[in-house]
């Protein structure tokens, strides 16, 4: 990666839709947020209060745009699209759960399940082309800003790449980390790589609903 500063991300995950509840697949189907992601959204808002941004990118699936559009607005930043930020295309297993791929594709859940880094599902990406469309999103970003701080609104699976990069946890080992709806994840990518800094920081989701009447 061609830059000499070090470039800090703040990374937060969609807040919650429907078929998050479900746990279908969502890959890049379009699902906006349910009423708990738009709650979620406003308390991430909330929760980067006293941060400033330099610049802010979204992938540009609804349910990321809009979370990003309500933090945007209280950071008083404008929110660019960023097609390369977009979730995983799972293929034929979006819009399914686990338990219906289990039936319909058993192979190609028998893949799923072990990490199968070069099965694409029939028609979607393969996780190794995933994982590297991901990184040069996000490095191609981080050169367009030296020494700056962003704002990135992105899905699960992202940030799972993005965990894994920071860390030098292989794509084949299972996720033992969360990664929450509307939580905040930083991390540093610079001339020396990509270094963790905080992970899955729910603490602005507690206190709204906390705040929350009963």
């Amino acid at each position: 990666m061609q830059t000499t500063k070090t470039t800090r991300i703040c990374m937060v995950r969609h807040g919650e839709t429907d078929w998050n509840v479900e746990r279908r697949i969502q890959g890049h189907i379009d699902i906006s947020l349910n009423a708990a992601g738009i709650a979620q959204a406003d308390a991430a808002a909330l929760g980067l209060r006293g941060h400033r941004f330099d610049a802010a990118y979204s992938s540009d699936l609804d349910r990321a745009w809009q979370t990003a559009r309500t933090i945007g607005q209280r950071q008083g930043v404008e929110v660019r699209k960023a097609p390369g930020l977009r979730e995983r295309n799972y293929g034929v297993l979006q819009g399914l759960t686990t338990a219906e791929i289990a039936v319909r594709y058993p192979q190609a859940y028998a893949r799923y399940q072990a990490r199968d880094t070069e099965h694409n599902f029939e028609t979607g990406e393969s996780l190794s082309a995933f994982a590297e469309r991901i990184a040069v999103a996000i490095e191609t970003l981080a050169v367009a800003h030296p020494g700056e701080t962003l704002l990135m609104v992105s899905h699960g699976g992202v940030l799972d790449i993005c965990y894994r990069r920071a860390t030098g946890r292989g794509l084949e080992s299972s996720r033992d980390f969360a990664i929450p709806n509307a939580a905040l994840n930083w991390f540093e990518v610079g001339p020396d790589g990509w270094r963790l800094l905080e992970w899955a920081d729910r603490r602005h989701l507690e206190r709204s609903l906390d705040e929350s009447p009963e």
